[in-house]
């Protein structure tokens, strides 16, 4: 596999994350639901509101 092929697989599986991610968060903005993360280390209960996707590499 070449490095320009690797570099694509990465980049289209970075964007499947973060597509997944939104889908999530709005799901849960939607239903009116909290989703548990960690945060800094610990493990944390939070609104969905709290929450956006964050897109690395733009």
């Amino acid at each position: 596999m070449s490095e320009d092929e690797v570099y694509e697989m990465q980049r289209k599986i970075d964007e499947g994350i973060y597509l997944a991610q939104k889908r999530l968060v709005e799901r849960a903005k939607h239903n009116h639901t909290t989703l548990i993360i960690a945060r800094e280390g610990q493990v944390v209960e939070v609104k969905a509101e709290e929450l956006y996707p964050i897109r690395y590499g733009a």
